[in-house]
């Protein structure tokens, strides 16, 4: 984590720094049962989160653009949940958590605010076709 000391706002390569930062930090967790299950589901939904913006970016629609972001969401909002469990149950400094609970949250955030965006844009593009529509419809009579 000390490579990101400027923010970084392509989304891309910070989901995938946020990916690397949660695997370095999974190889410091204690070797127990518990600590390790819990890890491999924090490992499963940071890096989905990474790779659904990925497939975002190449996806064929706006809607599966849109879909894939959602995805993201919820699996940042998921590994919010799996660090806030290993934080309170797992013998570990919190200090070497804090940073990824704050990234995490961070990450969630510009995703949502993404969602909220398309989903707006959509809205206001839907709204013009149908005034279009009937204006046009108007014309014709």
């Amino acid at each position: 984590m000390e490579e990101k000391k400027t923010k970084i706002y392509d989304l891309k390569k910070r989901s995938y720094l946020y990916a690397l930062d949660i695997i370095r930090f999974l190889q410091n967790l204690p070797k127990d049962y518990i600590s390790q299950v819990l890890g491999k589901q924090l490992l499963r939904s940071a890096t989905s989160v990474g790779a659904n913006i990925i497939e975002a970016q190449v996806s064929a629609s706006k809607r599966d653009f849109s879909n894939f972001y959602r995805h993201a969401l919820k699996s940042a909002n998921e590994s919010k949940f799996w660090l806030e469990l290993i934080k309170d149950s797992v013998s570990i400094s919190a200090p070497d958590l804090n940073p990824l609970l704050d990234e995490t949250i961070e990450l969630s955030n510009i995703l949502a605010s993404s969602i909220l965006t398309i989903k707006r844009n959509r809205n206001s593009l839907l709204t013009f076709f149908f005034w279009f529509l009937l204006f046009t419809s108007y014309l014709l009579l």
